[in-house]
């Protein structure tokens, strides 16, 4: 990581606010993270969003509930609730 001088970047008034609590030494300043739906950083959301797919379109070629229950180790209202989203 490289050092950048805080007077060169950062204005006055900023500074001498900043020095009020820490001068002379090392601070850092970590970039605004953006809030990440659940899921986003792991690959779960996308590992359930094609387990889902998958889901429907067995049922959708003739899969009964039972059957997706075996298959996919889920409980009857999981299963439901997957095969009857709208959208």
């Amino acid at each position: 990581m490289k050092y950048k001088n805080a007077s060169h970047v950062l204005p006055d008034e900023l500074l001498k606010e900043i020095q009020k609590y820490v001068t002379g030494e090392v601070i850092y300043i970590p970039k605004p993270e953006e809030k990440k739906k659940w899921g986003e950083g792991s690959g779960a959301r996308r590992f359930y969003q094609e387990r889902n797919r998958k889901i429907q379109a067995d049922y959708q070629d003739g899969m009964t509930i039972g059957e997706l229950i075996e298959k996919y180790n889920l409980s009857a209202e999981s299963i439901k609730r997957i095969v009857y989203k709208k959208g």
